[in-house]
Protein backbone atom coordinates (compact mmCIF):
# COMPACT_ATOMS: atom_id res chain seq x y z
CA UNK A 1 0.00 0.00 0.00
CA UNK A 2 1.81 3.27 -1.01
CA UNK A 3 1.62 6.56 0.59
CA UNK A 4 -1.61 7.90 -0.80
CA UNK A 5 -3.48 5.02 -0.82
CA UNK A 6 -3.07 5.06 2.74
CA UNK A 7 -4.28 8.78 2.87
CA UNK A 8 -6.89 8.35 0.83
CA UNK A 9 -8.29 5.41 3.31
CA UNK A 10 -7.74 7.32 5.93
CA UNK A 11 -9.69 10.52 4.22
CA UNK A 12 -12.45 8.29 3.90
CA UNK A 13 -13.25 7.66 7.35
CA UNK A 14 -14.03 3.83 6.27
CA UNK A 15 -14.27 2.88 9.65
CA UNK A 16 -17.91 4.34 9.80
CA UNK A 17 -20.07 1.56 8.69
CA UNK A 18 -19.10 -0.02 11.75
CA UNK A 19 -21.31 2.44 13.93
CA UNK A 20 -24.03 1.96 15.70
CA UNK A 21 -27.50 2.73 13.17
CA UNK A 22 -28.64 5.17 15.16
CA UNK A 23 -24.48 6.92 15.32
CA UNK A 24 -24.51 9.80 12.17
CA UNK A 25 -21.38 9.33 9.94
CA UNK A 26 -20.12 12.81 10.20
CA UNK A 27 -21.83 15.56 12.70
CA UNK A 28 -22.51 19.00 11.72
CA UNK A 29 -20.98 20.47 14.96
CA UNK A 30 -21.46 23.57 16.37
CA UNK A 31 -19.33 25.65 17.56
CA UNK A 32 -19.11 27.66 20.38
CA UNK A 33 -18.45 28.70 23.77
CA UNK A 34 -19.36 26.45 27.00
CA UNK A 35 -21.04 29.27 28.74
CA UNK A 36 -22.93 29.94 25.73
CA UNK A 37 -24.66 25.87 25.22
CA UNK A 38 -24.99 25.73 29.06
CA UNK A 39 -26.98 29.28 29.60
CA UNK A 40 -29.28 28.03 26.14
CA UNK A 41 -29.60 24.48 27.74
CA UNK A 42 -30.50 25.79 31.45
CA UNK A 43 -33.06 28.17 29.95
CA UNK A 44 -34.60 24.83 27.87
CA UNK A 45 -34.56 22.92 30.48
CA UNK A 46 -35.15 25.56 33.68
CA UNK A 47 -36.96 22.71 36.09
CA UNK A 48 -34.87 19.38 34.90
CA UNK A 49 -32.71 17.95 38.00
CA UNK A 50 -29.21 18.58 36.71
CA UNK A 51 -27.49 17.53 40.08
CA UNK A 52 -28.64 14.80 42.87
CA UNK A 53 -26.07 15.21 46.07
CA UNK A 54 -26.73 13.06 48.68
CA UNK A 55 -30.39 14.87 50.17
CA UNK A 56 -30.07 18.07 47.82
CA UNK A 57 -31.54 17.95 43.88
CA UNK A 58 -30.25 21.07 41.26
CA UNK A 59 -32.67 22.12 38.57
CA UNK A 60 -30.40 23.53 35.63
CA UNK A 61 -31.47 26.62 35.92
CA UNK A 62 -30.56 26.99 39.83
CA UNK A 63 -26.95 26.19 38.51
CA UNK A 64 -26.96 28.83 36.23
CA UNK A 65 -27.80 31.20 38.39
CA UNK A 66 -25.54 29.71 41.07
CA UNK A 67 -22.93 30.12 38.38
CA UNK A 68 -23.70 33.41 37.33
CA UNK A 69 -23.31 34.94 40.88
CA UNK A 70 -20.33 33.67 41.58
CA UNK A 71 -19.22 34.78 37.46
CA UNK A 72 -19.96 38.24 39.33
CA UNK A 73 -18.19 37.58 42.10
CA UNK A 74 -14.95 37.02 39.90
CA UNK A 75 -15.09 39.80 38.08
CA UNK A 76 -15.87 42.32 41.39
CA UNK A 77 -12.55 40.96 42.99
CA UNK A 78 -10.60 41.76 39.89
CA UNK A 79 -10.51 38.70 37.63
CA UNK A 80 -9.59 39.83 34.05
CA UNK A 81 -10.65 37.99 30.81
CA UNK A 82 -7.92 34.81 30.44
CA UNK A 83 -6.92 34.74 34.57
CA UNK A 84 -6.69 31.56 35.74
CA UNK A 85 -8.76 30.15 38.91
CA UNK A 86 -7.44 26.82 40.40
CA UNK A 87 -10.22 24.85 41.32
CA UNK A 88 -9.42 22.15 44.29
CA UNK A 89 -12.33 20.50 44.82
CA UNK A 90 -14.05 16.92 45.09
CA UNK A 91 -17.01 16.20 42.78
CA UNK A 92 -19.87 18.57 44.56
CA UNK A 93 -22.21 20.96 43.41
CA UNK A 94 -19.63 23.46 44.30
CA UNK A 95 -17.28 22.18 41.52
CA UNK A 96 -20.09 22.86 38.86
CA UNK A 97 -20.71 26.22 40.25
CA UNK A 98 -17.35 27.49 40.43
CA UNK A 99 -16.50 26.07 36.89
CA UNK A 100 -18.87 27.32 35.23
CA UNK A 101 -18.84 30.42 36.93
CA UNK A 102 -14.89 30.58 36.02
CA UNK A 103 -15.93 30.30 32.53
CA UNK A 104 -18.94 32.64 32.44
CA UNK A 105 -16.33 35.29 33.60
CA UNK A 106 -14.32 35.07 31.12
CA UNK A 107 -11.49 33.28 33.01
CA UNK A 108 -9.39 30.20 32.73
CA UNK A 109 -10.03 26.76 35.07
CA UNK A 110 -7.29 24.24 36.15
CA UNK A 111 -8.91 21.83 38.01
CA UNK A 112 -6.70 20.52 41.22
CA UNK A 113 -6.38 16.68 42.42
CA UNK A 114 -7.49 17.16 45.76
CA UNK A 115 -5.36 14.40 46.70
CA UNK A 116 -1.80 16.65 46.36
CA UNK A 117 0.00 16.82 48.65
CA UNK A 118 1.09 21.05 49.52
CA UNK A 119 3.91 20.97 47.07
CA UNK A 120 2.45 19.38 44.25
CA UNK A 121 -0.67 22.22 44.88
CA UNK A 122 1.47 24.89 44.42
CA UNK A 123 3.45 23.17 41.32
CA UNK A 124 0.30 23.88 39.89
CA UNK A 125 -0.42 27.38 40.64
CA UNK A 126 2.48 28.20 39.48
CA UNK A 127 2.69 26.74 36.40
CA UNK A 128 -0.73 27.51 35.34
CA UNK A 129 -0.42 31.51 36.85
CA UNK A 130 -3.64 31.07 38.89
CA UNK A 131 -4.47 34.26 40.36
CA UNK A 132 -7.72 32.78 42.38
CA UNK A 133 -8.65 29.38 44.02
CA UNK A 134 -11.57 27.90 44.91
CA UNK A 135 -11.11 24.94 47.72
CA UNK A 136 -12.27 22.64 50.22
CA UNK A 137 -12.44 23.63 53.66
CA UNK A 138 -11.16 20.20 55.04
CA UNK A 139 -7.81 21.06 52.18
CA UNK A 140 -7.61 24.40 53.73
CA UNK A 141 -4.41 23.45 55.93
CA UNK A 142 -2.50 22.90 52.53
CA UNK A 143 -2.73 26.11 51.35
CA UNK A 144 -1.87 27.59 54.22
CA UNK A 145 1.52 25.51 54.04
CA UNK A 146 2.01 27.40 50.75
CA UNK A 147 0.14 30.47 51.39
CA UNK A 148 3.10 33.41 50.92
CA UNK A 149 4.60 31.35 47.70
CA UNK A 150 1.38 30.85 46.14
CA UNK A 151 0.35 34.81 46.36
CA UNK A 152 -3.16 34.81 45.21
CA UNK A 153 -5.68 37.33 45.31
CA UNK A 154 -8.49 35.59 46.62
CA UNK A 155 -9.19 32.01 47.80
CA UNK A 156 -13.08 31.22 48.06
CA UNK A 157 -13.67 28.28 50.76
CA UNK A 158 -16.78 25.96 50.53
CA UNK A 159 -17.62 23.15 52.27
CA UNK A 160 -19.72 19.59 51.85
CA UNK A 161 -22.51 20.99 54.46
CA UNK A 162 -23.26 24.04 52.21
CA UNK A 163 -24.43 21.63 49.20
CA UNK A 164 -26.58 19.83 51.53
CA UNK A 165 -30.08 20.09 53.19
CA UNK A 166 -31.00 20.07 56.73
CA UNK A 167 -30.34 17.86 58.54
CA UNK A 168 -27.56 16.19 56.88
CA UNK A 169 -25.35 19.76 56.84
CA UNK A 170 -25.55 19.92 60.53
CA UNK A 171 -24.77 16.04 61.02
CA UNK A 172 -22.21 16.50 58.44
CA UNK A 173 -20.48 18.94 60.26
CA UNK A 174 -20.60 17.03 63.83
CA UNK A 175 -19.17 14.03 62.40
CA UNK A 176 -16.63 15.40 59.81
CA UNK A 177 -15.60 18.46 61.72
CA UNK A 178 -13.80 20.35 59.35
CA UNK A 179 -11.42 22.84 59.67
CA UNK A 180 -12.44 26.63 61.16
CA UNK A 181 -11.37 29.01 58.67
CA UNK A 182 -11.20 32.70 59.50
CA UNK A 183 -12.14 34.81 56.91
CA UNK A 184 -9.01 37.62 55.97
CA UNK A 185 -8.99 40.28 52.90
CA UNK A 186 -8.14 36.83 50.85
CA UNK A 187 -9.85 33.74 51.91
CA UNK A 188 -12.98 34.28 52.07
CA UNK A 189 -16.49 31.90 52.21
CA UNK A 190 -17.47 31.02 48.47
CA UNK A 191 -21.60 30.79 49.36
CA UNK A 192 -21.82 34.30 51.74
CA UNK A 193 -19.68 35.76 48.29
CA UNK A 194 -22.68 34.12 45.86
CA UNK A 195 -25.55 35.46 48.06
CA UNK A 196 -24.32 39.06 47.84
CA UNK A 197 -25.24 38.87 44.06
CA UNK A 198 -27.84 36.11 43.39
CA UNK A 199 -30.85 37.90 43.51
CA UNK A 200 -28.94 40.65 40.81
CA UNK A 201 -31.01 39.87 37.49
CA UNK A 202 -28.11 41.12 35.08
CA UNK A 203 -26.35 38.03 33.01
CA UNK A 204 -22.56 38.44 33.00
CA UNK A 205 -21.31 39.79 29.61
CA UNK A 206 -18.18 38.98 28.59
CA UNK A 207 -17.23 38.36 25.75
CA UNK A 208 -15.96 34.34 25.31
CA UNK A 209 -14.67 33.17 21.68
CA UNK A 210 -14.73 29.21 20.66
CA UNK A 211 -10.98 29.82 20.16
CA UNK A 212 -10.72 30.88 23.65
CA UNK A 213 -8.56 29.03 26.63
CA UNK A 214 -11.15 27.45 28.61
CA UNK A 215 -9.41 24.87 30.41
CA UNK A 216 -5.32 23.89 32.16
CA UNK A 217 -5.67 20.20 31.94
CA UNK A 218 -2.72 18.76 33.97
CA UNK A 219 -1.76 15.45 32.87
CA UNK A 220 -1.33 13.14 35.87
CA UNK A 221 2.64 13.03 35.58
CA UNK A 222 2.66 9.29 34.99
CA UNK A 223 5.75 9.90 32.44
CA UNK A 224 7.10 13.09 34.26
CA UNK A 225 6.60 16.14 35.13
CA UNK A 226 2.87 17.20 34.87
CA UNK A 227 2.24 19.19 31.55
CA UNK A 228 -0.94 21.85 31.37
CA UNK A 229 -2.84 20.97 28.09
CA UNK A 230 -4.84 24.07 26.73
CA UNK A 231 -8.61 23.12 26.23
CA UNK A 232 -9.91 25.69 23.99
CA UNK A 233 -14.20 25.81 24.35
CA UNK A 234 -14.25 24.85 21.17
CA UNK A 235 -12.73 21.71 21.84
CA UNK A 236 -14.98 20.96 24.79
CA UNK A 237 -17.99 21.30 22.80
CA UNK A 238 -16.85 19.42 19.80
CA UNK A 239 -16.34 16.52 21.95
CA UNK A 240 -19.67 16.81 23.85
CA UNK A 241 -21.10 16.32 20.78
CA UNK A 242 -19.38 13.74 19.60
CA UNK A 243 -19.82 11.46 23.09
CA UNK A 244 -23.61 12.13 23.21
CA UNK A 245 -23.89 11.29 19.10
CA UNK A 246 -22.73 7.85 20.84
CA UNK A 247 -25.53 7.17 23.48
CA UNK A 248 -27.66 4.62 22.69
CA UNK A 249 -31.53 6.26 22.39
CA UNK A 250 -33.59 5.42 25.41
CA UNK A 251 -36.45 2.99 25.00
CA UNK A 252 -38.74 5.99 23.99
CA UNK A 253 -36.20 6.31 21.11
CA UNK A 254 -35.45 10.09 22.70
CA UNK A 255 -31.39 10.83 22.97
CA UNK A 256 -31.64 12.72 26.03
CA UNK A 257 -32.82 13.26 29.25
CA UNK A 258 -30.18 10.70 30.64
CA UNK A 259 -29.38 9.01 34.32
CA UNK A 260 -25.27 9.24 34.57
CA UNK A 261 -23.17 8.08 37.75
CA UNK A 262 -21.30 10.71 38.69
CA UNK A 263 -18.53 8.38 39.55
CA UNK A 264 -15.31 9.75 38.03
CA UNK A 265 -13.49 12.71 39.31
CA UNK A 266 -13.88 16.41 37.25
CA UNK A 267 -10.92 17.13 38.29
CA UNK A 268 -9.23 14.97 35.41
CA UNK A 269 -10.54 15.43 31.84
CA UNK A 270 -12.75 12.07 31.08
CA UNK A 271 -15.43 12.76 33.97
CA UNK A 272 -15.12 16.12 33.01
CA UNK A 273 -15.75 15.81 29.71
CA UNK A 274 -17.73 12.47 29.21
CA UNK A 275 -19.52 12.51 32.13
CA UNK A 276 -20.40 16.40 33.15
CA UNK A 277 -20.18 18.17 30.39
CA UNK A 278 -21.50 15.67 28.15
CA UNK A 279 -24.52 15.37 30.85
CA UNK A 280 -25.09 19.04 29.70
CA UNK A 281 -25.32 18.55 26.23
CA UNK A 282 -27.65 15.39 26.54
CA UNK A 283 -29.39 17.51 29.33
CA UNK A 284 -28.99 14.29 31.78
CA UNK A 285 -29.72 14.17 35.77
CA UNK A 286 -26.24 13.66 36.91
CA UNK A 287 -25.98 11.52 41.21
CA UNK A 288 -22.75 13.16 42.07
CA UNK A 289 -20.24 10.83 44.09
CA UNK A 290 -17.92 13.15 45.32
CA UNK A 291 -15.62 10.21 46.46
CA UNK A 292 -15.42 6.50 45.56
CA UNK A 293 -17.47 4.11 47.50
CA UNK A 294 -18.55 0.68 46.10
CA UNK A 295 -21.56 0.05 48.14
CA UNK A 296 -22.71 3.27 48.05
CA UNK A 297 -22.55 3.56 43.76
CA UNK A 298 -24.40 0.28 43.92
CA UNK A 299 -27.07 1.14 45.90
CA UNK A 300 -27.66 4.20 43.89
CA UNK A 301 -28.05 2.38 40.68
CA UNK A 302 -30.54 0.48 42.04
CA UNK A 303 -32.35 3.82 43.75
CA UNK A 304 -31.95 5.76 41.32
CA UNK A 305 -31.88 3.50 38.16
CA UNK A 306 -28.98 5.17 36.79
CA UNK A 307 -28.43 3.67 33.07
CA UNK A 308 -25.19 5.22 32.19
CA UNK A 309 -21.55 4.60 33.58
CA UNK A 310 -18.35 5.57 32.88
CA UNK A 311 -15.42 4.36 34.64
CA UNK A 312 -12.04 2.60 34.41
CA UNK A 313 -10.96 -0.73 34.32
CA UNK A 314 -10.33 -0.62 38.40
CA UNK A 315 -14.08 0.22 39.32
CA UNK A 316 -14.90 -2.52 37.02
CA UNK A 317 -12.84 -4.99 38.71
CA UNK A 318 -13.65 -3.80 41.96
CA UNK A 319 -17.29 -4.02 41.23
CA UNK A 320 -17.05 -7.92 39.50
CA UNK A 321 -15.24 -9.01 42.38
CA UNK A 322 -17.14 -8.09 44.93
CA UNK A 323 -19.85 -9.82 47.28
CA UNK A 324 -21.56 -6.87 47.18
CA UNK A 325 -22.58 -6.50 43.61
CA UNK A 326 -24.97 -9.46 43.65
CA UNK A 327 -27.00 -7.35 47.02
CA UNK A 328 -28.17 -4.52 44.49
CA UNK A 329 -30.06 -4.59 41.02
CA UNK A 330 -27.63 -3.01 38.54
CA UNK A 331 -30.16 -3.72 35.21
CA UNK A 332 -31.04 -0.34 34.78
CA UNK A 333 -27.47 0.19 33.34
CA UNK A 334 -28.23 0.03 29.67
CA UNK A 335 -24.16 1.48 28.63
CA UNK A 336 -21.18 1.46 30.24
CA UNK A 337 -17.68 2.59 28.93
CA UNK A 338 -14.18 1.89 30.25
CA UNK A 339 -11.18 4.42 29.57
CA UNK A 340 -7.90 6.04 30.76
CA UNK A 341 -6.49 2.15 30.92
CA UNK A 342 -6.41 -0.98 28.79
CA UNK A 343 -9.53 -3.00 29.86
CA UNK A 344 -9.24 -6.97 30.47
CA UNK A 345 -11.33 -8.93 28.65
CA UNK A 346 -12.08 -11.34 31.50
CA UNK A 347 -13.60 -8.17 33.70
CA UNK A 348 -15.63 -7.09 30.62
CA UNK A 349 -17.25 -10.74 30.15
CA UNK A 350 -18.06 -10.91 34.06
CA UNK A 351 -19.40 -7.56 33.91
CA UNK A 352 -21.88 -7.81 31.26
CA UNK A 353 -23.01 -11.52 32.81
CA UNK A 354 -23.31 -9.55 36.27
CA UNK A 355 -25.43 -6.19 34.83
CA UNK A 356 -26.94 -7.21 31.40
CA UNK A 357 -24.92 -4.00 30.20
CA UNK A 358 -22.76 -3.64 27.33
CA UNK A 359 -19.42 -2.69 28.55
CA UNK A 360 -17.32 -0.72 25.73
CA UNK A 361 -13.77 0.04 26.18
CA UNK A 362 -13.10 3.61 24.44
CA UNK A 363 -10.02 5.94 24.20
CA UNK A 364 -8.58 9.34 24.81
CA UNK A 365 -6.28 11.27 26.39
CA UNK A 366 -6.20 15.02 28.50
CA UNK A 367 -4.88 16.38 25.31
CA UNK A 368 -7.90 14.98 23.10
CA UNK A 369 -10.64 16.45 25.48
CA UNK A 370 -11.02 13.56 26.00
CA UNK A 371 -12.72 10.85 23.96
CA UNK A 372 -11.55 9.68 20.30
CA UNK A 373 -12.62 5.91 19.85
CA UNK A 374 -14.96 3.66 21.56
CA UNK A 375 -16.67 0.59 20.09
CA UNK A 376 -20.45 0.36 18.83
CA UNK A 377 -22.44 0.03 21.93
CA UNK A 378 -24.58 -2.18 19.99
CA UNK A 379 -22.85 -3.32 17.17
CA UNK A 380 -19.57 -5.29 16.66
CA UNK A 381 -17.30 -5.02 19.54
CA UNK A 382 -14.21 -6.71 19.17
CA UNK A 383 -12.85 -7.48 22.63
CA UNK A 384 -9.37 -5.88 23.41
CA UNK A 385 -9.73 -3.52 20.87
CA UNK A 386 -10.58 0.71 21.94
CA UNK A 387 -12.83 0.72 18.93
CA UNK A 388 -13.16 2.72 15.71
CA UNK A 389 -13.07 6.71 15.65
CA UNK A 390 -15.83 8.57 16.90
CA UNK A 391 -17.60 11.20 14.81
CA UNK A 392 -14.98 13.97 13.11
CA UNK A 393 -12.19 12.32 14.15
CA UNK A 394 -9.58 11.00 12.03
CA UNK A 395 -7.04 8.65 13.54
CA UNK A 396 -4.27 6.77 12.14
CA UNK A 397 -0.76 4.78 13.04
CA UNK A 398 2.25 6.51 12.50
CA UNK A 399 6.30 5.50 12.21
CA UNK A 400 7.13 6.65 16.40
CA UNK A 401 10.82 8.54 14.66
CA UNK A 402 9.07 9.61 11.67
CA UNK A 403 6.23 11.90 9.92
CA UNK A 404 4.80 9.26 8.17
CA UNK A 405 1.82 6.86 8.36
CA UNK A 406 1.71 2.86 8.53
CA UNK A 407 -0.60 0.70 6.77
CA UNK A 408 -3.21 -1.34 8.60
CA UNK A 409 -1.69 -4.28 10.16
CA UNK A 410 1.92 -2.36 11.53
CA UNK A 411 2.86 -1.44 15.05
CA UNK A 412 3.13 1.73 15.37
CA UNK A 413 2.51 5.04 17.01
CA UNK A 414 -1.69 6.17 17.21
CA UNK A 415 -2.18 9.54 15.61
CA UNK A 416 -4.83 11.89 15.78
CA UNK A 417 -6.69 14.90 14.15
CA UNK A 418 -10.01 16.25 15.02
CA UNK A 419 -11.83 19.07 16.50
CA UNK A 420 -11.49 17.99 19.93
CA UNK A 421 -7.28 18.07 19.86
CA UNK A 422 -5.69 20.39 21.99
CA UNK A 423 -3.83 24.02 21.07
CA UNK A 424 -0.26 22.55 23.18
CA UNK A 425 1.18 22.39 26.58
CA UNK A 426 1.35 26.17 28.60
CA UNK A 427 4.50 27.49 28.44
CA UNK A 428 6.21 24.30 26.47
CA UNK A 429 6.67 25.65 23.11
CA UNK A 430 9.55 22.68 22.65
CA UNK A 431 6.83 19.89 24.12
CA UNK A 432 4.09 21.24 21.99
CA UNK A 433 6.51 21.01 18.79
CA UNK A 434 7.38 17.43 19.28
CA UNK A 435 4.05 15.93 19.59
CA UNK A 436 2.34 17.19 16.22
CA UNK A 437 3.40 16.93 12.49
CA UNK A 438 1.75 17.46 9.12
CA UNK A 439 1.11 14.54 6.67
CA UNK A 440 -1.52 14.40 4.01
CA UNK A 441 -3.32 17.22 4.81
CA UNK A 442 -3.61 16.28 8.37
CA UNK A 443 -1.93 17.62 11.74
CA UNK A 444 -1.56 15.03 13.44
CA UNK A 445 -1.49 14.66 17.51
CA UNK A 446 1.28 11.99 18.55
CA UNK A 447 -0.65 10.23 21.49
CA UNK A 448 2.56 8.04 22.38
CA UNK A 449 0.64 4.82 22.43
CA UNK A 450 1.85 1.99 20.60
CA UNK A 451 -1.05 -0.01 18.60
CA UNK A 452 -2.38 -0.92 15.32
CA UNK A 453 -5.62 -0.54 12.86
CA UNK A 454 -7.10 -3.70 11.48
CA UNK A 455 -8.25 -3.88 7.96
CA UNK A 456 -12.14 -2.85 9.41
CA UNK A 457 -10.62 0.60 11.01
CA UNK A 458 -11.05 -0.90 14.50
CA UNK A 459 -8.10 0.18 16.80
CA UNK A 460 -5.57 -1.37 19.23
CA UNK A 461 -3.26 -0.14 22.06
CA UNK A 462 -0.33 -2.78 22.36
CA UNK A 463 1.06 -0.53 24.87
CA UNK A 464 2.62 2.95 26.39
CA UNK A 465 5.59 3.59 24.00
CA UNK A 466 7.55 4.41 27.51
CA UNK A 467 6.20 0.73 28.66
CA UNK A 468 7.05 -1.20 26.33
CA UNK A 469 9.97 -3.37 27.62
CA UNK A 470 13.38 -4.20 25.39
CA UNK A 471 14.63 -7.75 26.50
CA UNK A 472 17.40 -9.56 24.72
CA UNK A 473 16.05 -6.93 21.82
CA UNK A 474 12.79 -8.39 21.54
CA UNK A 475 10.05 -6.09 21.95
CA UNK A 476 7.64 -7.24 24.91
CA UNK A 477 4.29 -5.72 25.22
CA UNK A 478 2.91 -5.62 29.01
CA UNK A 479 -0.76 -5.33 27.80
CA UNK A 480 -0.67 -8.62 26.34
CA UNK A 481 0.82 -10.38 29.90
CA UNK A 482 -1.38 -8.53 31.41
CA UNK A 483 -4.36 -9.83 29.74
CA UNK A 484 -3.45 -13.28 30.12
CA UNK A 485 -2.94 -12.99 34.11
CA UNK A 486 -6.47 -11.54 34.55
CA UNK A 487 -7.89 -14.69 33.17
CA UNK A 488 -6.22 -16.57 35.96
CA UNK A 489 -8.83 -17.32 38.52
CA UNK A 490 -6.63 -15.98 41.46
CA UNK A 491 -5.50 -12.49 40.23
CA UNK A 492 -7.33 -9.52 41.32
CA UNK A 493 -5.05 -7.02 39.75
CA UNK A 494 -1.84 -6.95 37.65
CA UNK A 495 0.83 -4.86 36.46
CA UNK A 496 4.12 -5.89 34.28
CA UNK A 497 7.16 -3.70 33.66
CA UNK A 498 10.74 -3.48 32.53
CA UNK A 499 13.09 -3.51 35.03
CA UNK A 500 17.20 -3.22 35.25
CA UNK A 501 18.68 -6.38 34.01
CA UNK A 502 20.79 -7.24 36.75
CA UNK A 503 23.11 -8.90 35.04
CA UNK A 504 23.76 -6.53 32.29
CA UNK A 505 22.66 -8.91 29.89
CA UNK A 506 19.09 -8.59 28.75
CA UNK A 507 18.70 -4.45 28.88
CA UNK A 508 15.79 -5.03 30.77
CA UNK A 509 13.43 -7.79 32.46
CA UNK A 510 9.57 -8.10 32.34
CA UNK A 511 8.38 -8.51 35.98
CA UNK A 512 5.13 -8.86 36.79
CA UNK A 513 3.47 -7.83 40.22
CA UNK A 514 0.47 -8.86 41.25
CA UNK A 515 -2.21 -9.02 43.67
CA UNK A 516 -4.25 -11.47 44.62
CA UNK A 517 -8.03 -12.02 45.19
CA UNK A 518 -9.49 -12.68 48.89
CA UNK A 519 -8.78 -16.32 49.45
CA UNK A 520 -5.82 -16.82 47.08
CA UNK A 521 -2.89 -15.50 49.20
CA UNK A 522 -1.47 -18.85 50.43
CA UNK A 523 -3.06 -21.14 47.80
CA UNK A 524 -1.38 -19.49 44.62
CA UNK A 525 2.08 -19.74 44.58
CA UNK A 526 4.89 -17.55 42.18
CA UNK A 527 5.70 -20.60 39.84
CA UNK A 528 1.95 -21.23 39.54
CA UNK A 529 1.37 -18.01 37.68
CA UNK A 530 5.07 -18.76 35.62
CA UNK A 531 3.77 -22.08 34.59
CA UNK A 532 0.59 -21.00 33.48
CA UNK A 533 1.89 -18.23 31.36
CA UNK A 534 4.64 -20.28 29.39
CA UNK A 535 1.45 -22.25 28.08
CA UNK A 536 0.49 -19.16 26.78
CA UNK A 537 3.61 -16.83 25.92
CA UNK A 538 6.95 -17.13 23.77
CA UNK A 539 9.89 -18.01 26.31
CA UNK A 540 10.95 -14.30 25.81
CA UNK A 541 7.85 -12.66 27.30
CA UNK A 542 7.28 -14.78 29.85
CA UNK A 543 8.15 -12.31 33.17
CA UNK A 544 11.50 -13.36 35.07
CA UNK A 545 9.85 -13.03 38.43
CA UNK A 546 6.49 -12.21 40.07
CA UNK A 547 6.04 -9.97 43.14
CA UNK A 548 2.88 -10.34 45.11
CA UNK A 549 2.08 -7.17 46.66
CA UNK A 550 -1.24 -5.90 48.60
CA UNK A 551 -2.04 -2.94 46.48
CA UNK A 552 -0.26 -1.49 43.15
CA UNK A 553 0.41 2.55 43.30
CA UNK A 554 -3.00 4.21 41.05
CA UNK A 555 -3.98 7.84 40.00
CA UNK A 556 -6.96 9.44 41.23
CA UNK A 557 -9.07 7.72 38.36
CA UNK A 558 -7.37 4.46 39.43
CA UNK A 559 -5.02 4.05 36.44
CA UNK A 560 -2.62 1.94 37.38
CA UNK A 561 1.44 4.03 37.93
CA UNK A 562 3.77 1.50 36.90
CA UNK A 563 6.26 4.65 36.92
CA UNK A 564 5.93 4.13 40.51
CA UNK A 565 6.39 0.70 40.66
CA UNK A 566 9.81 1.05 38.69
CA UNK A 567 10.37 3.58 41.17
CA UNK A 568 10.20 1.67 44.11
CA UNK A 569 11.34 -1.71 42.85
CA UNK A 570 15.23 -3.15 42.23
CA UNK A 571 16.73 -6.12 40.94
CA UNK A 572 19.68 -7.58 42.14
CA UNK A 573 21.20 -10.87 41.96
CA UNK A 574 20.24 -13.21 45.23
CA UNK A 575 22.05 -16.89 45.17
CA UNK A 576 22.62 -16.67 41.61
CA UNK A 577 18.51 -15.60 41.02
CA UNK A 578 16.99 -12.59 40.38
CA UNK A 579 16.20 -11.07 43.70
CA UNK A 580 13.22 -7.70 43.22
CA UNK A 581 13.21 -5.69 46.02
CA UNK A 582 10.01 -3.75 46.28
CA UNK A 583 9.20 -1.05 49.11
Amino acid sequence: MTKEDIVEKIKSAFWTVNYDDYVPKKLDLLIDTIPSVFRRIAEEERDRVFLIFFNRKYTYKEIDLLSEAFAKTLIRDGLSKGDVVAIMLPNTPQFVIALLGVLKAGGVATPINPLYTSSEMLYQIKSSGAKYLVILDLFINKYREIEREAGLRKVYVTSISDALRFPLNILYRLKERPPSVEETDVIRRMFSEIRRFIKDPRRVDVKISPEDLALLMYTGGTTGVPKGAMILHRNVVANMQQVAAWHPPKPDGSRKGYIYAGVLPWFHIYGLVATLFTGIWTRSTIIVFPRWDLEQVLREIERKKIELLHGVPTIYTYIVNSPLAKKYNLRSLTAAISGAAPLPVEILRRFEELTGANLREGYGLTETSVVTHVNPVRGRYKPGSIGVPIPNTYAAIADPEKPILLPPGEIGEIVISGPQVFAGYHNMPEETEKAFFEFGGFKWFRTGDLGYMDEEGYFYVVDRKKDMIKYKGYSVYPREIEELLYKHEAVKEAAVVGLKDPEDVAGEIPVAFIVLKEGYENKISENDLLEYLKKHLASYKVPKRIVFVKELPKSAVGKILKRMIREKAKTKIVEGRIHIEYQ
